[in-house]
């Protein structure tokens, strides 16, 4: 197996409220090529601060494969789609991963 340097792929992190949202989302992104390939991992417990008051919430996480050229166009189709004012959309570099799996992810958005 060859291992490269990621170069334009990216790891993208959103979280949502229901499975309904996250099976919308991550079916949009990956029809209009946007994402290689969303996982929806279930059951994720978040503690944060909103609007002054500390919150907790159940919710969903979406791990999306895709590439920093098409990070703008994801980040505004997730907007559009999302149930939250300000949703997570963060982006992490994959540095280094499989060849096979980099070319398919950039043959693939």
């Amino acid at each position: 197996m060859k291992i490269v340097e990621g170069e334009d792929a990216l790891v993208v992190l959103i979280t949502v409220a229901s499975r309904e949202e996250a099976e919308r989302i991550a079916r949009r992104l990956v029809e209009d090529r946007l994402a290689a390939c969303v996982n929806i991992v279930p059951q994720v417990r978040s503690l944060f601060i909103w609007q002054g008051k500390f919150s907790q919430e159940d919710e969903l996480l979406l791990v999306v494969k895709s590439r920093r050229a098409r990070f703008r166009e994801l980040a505004i189709a997730v907007k559009q789609l999302h149930s939250y004012s300000v949703p997570e959309i963060i982006a992490l570099p994959i540095l280094v991963g499989s060849s096979d799996y980099l070319r398919w992810v950039a043959e693939s958005t």
